[in-house]
């Protein structure tokens, strides 16, 4: 009988058990912005262990997006490295490309991979969250101009420059050269580690994308789901884009494996999302288990 009791305390401890969760804010913010979702993780998952990515906060994430990489990736694999269960991956906004990056450019033990309004398919819109990004003399610039910034050697050490996507200058924007962070992500220009990147990026058990069309601030909103704007200025979707129909990095096959999930929410505003309980709710906590 007491075997009986300790076998049931025992299951019950490892049943609450949670995986450690790393949470990646956006631009222009710091990890506190993130303190409303690290309490509804803890809320719902007790005791989970939870690091938020200190560096590149406020002004600072508008350093090179290579630059912020490689000086996150030490942290994330010390925390990973301590957890050989496995951890999930949360990445809001800008964060959510930081995060896809050291998914692709490690060995890591990423379960889950939540991206959270993040542009995957790249921005292509100069709402006023992005203006702040650009030099006061390109401050009037139309989306239809500032390409000639943002795709040059000194539009490159800013973070936004390395995710523009301008359908009219593709040329530019895979120009290995350039070494454009999005098309080197995407596999859409010279990488020596392309191979690398696309064994890692499929190491993931799960990738979940949320988004919605009232966020009003990622250019297309569906760029969330890896959809992007045509020469036409019409999106296109996931599954018409190069990078999947080519599977230049493993996001098709993740799709075929049933490892792609899409969550879309009206009603929500860009830096809303990490602390709507609702959203929360629907589209987070199950994954975090």
């Amino acid at each position: 009988m007491r075997f009986l009791v300790l076998l049931l305390v025992s299951f019950s401890s490892i049943a609450v058990c949670y995986k450690p969760v790393i949470l990646m804010h956006g631009v222009l913010a710091d990890d506190e912005e993130l303190l409303v979702l690290e309490d509804m993780i803890l809320k719902t998952h007790p005791k989970t262990e939870i690091l938020r990515i200190t560096l590149y906060d406020n002004l600072f994430s508008v350093f090179p997006m290579w630059h912020q990489v490689q000086k996150i990736i030490p942290m994330v694999q010390d925390f990973m490295s301590k957890h050989e269960e496995g951890v999930h991956l949360l990445g809001y906004s800008q964060g959510g490309l930081i995060s896809r990056a050291i998914l692709e450019m490690t060995e890591h033990n990423v379960d889950t991979f939540i991206s959270l309004s993040s542009p995957q398919g790249g921005q292509f819109g100069v709402t006023n969250v992005f203006r702040k990004f650009l030099p006061a003399a390109l401050a009037n610039y139309t989306r239809e101009d500032v390409y000639k910034f943002f795709y040059s050697t000194e539009g490159q050490l800013v973070s936004l420059g390395g995710y523009w996507y301008d359908p009219h200058h593709l040329d530019k924007f895979r120009d290995p050269e350039l070494r454009v962070f999005l098309a080197t992500l995407n596999n859409q220009t010279d990488n020596p580690s392309s191979l690398e990147y696309k064994d890692n990026f499929l190491k993931l058990k799960h990738m979940v994308m949320i988004s919605g069309p009232d966020d009003l601030v990622i250019t297309p909103w569906q760029s969330s789901y890896f959809a992007a704007y045509d020469e036409n200025e019409e999106v296109l979707e996931m599954q018409e884009q190069p990078w999947y129909i080519e599977d230049s990095f493993g996001l098709r096959t993740m799709d075929k494996l049933g490892k792609l999930h899409k969550y879309t929410i009206p009603g929500v505003y860009h830096t809303h999302w990490y602390r709507n309980a609702s959203v929360f709710d629907c589209c987070i906590v199950q994954w975090l288990t």
